[in-house]
């Protein structure tokens, strides 16, 4: 018997002033790249979700907002820390503990320590 949940995110979809830097910024964070040409660039998460960066101005500082989830929290952000990725200091929560990582056209993410329960 399958016990994953029955629906997931397929496409997260994103703009960017400068592509190939955002494009850098997601390839540090560790997606893994699947396409690229002038129209579009592929990452794939966890999962199969894909996200998709189009070339554009960003319409606002919540633009494809979504957060992201990590198995080990502080050696994560420790890896990106030595990356030179811009995050900020780990606050403990009631439910989760996080950080934000700021992607090159000033979006935030907020990265969380993982909250799966069972199989996904």
């Amino acid at each position: 018997m399958d016990e994953r949940p029955p629906v997931w995110v397929g496409h997260l979809v994103l703009t960017a002033r400068d592509v190939a830097r955002t494009a850098a910024f997601w390839d540090a964070i560790g997606v893994r790249e699947v396409a690229r040409d002038e129209q579009i660039t592929i990452f794939e998460l966890r999962g199969g979700t894909h996200l998709l960066l189009f070339p554009g101005e960003p319409p606002g500082p919540h633009d494809g907002m979504f957060d992201l989830m990590v198995d080990d929290l502080e050696a994560t952000h420790a890896a990106w820390s030595a990356k030179g990725l811009t995050v900020s200091e780990i606050t403990e929560g009631e439910i989760h503990s996080g950080f934000t990582v700021t992607d090159p056209d000033g979006r935030e993410f907020t990265v969380s320590n993982t909250h799966v329960m069972g199989v996904v």
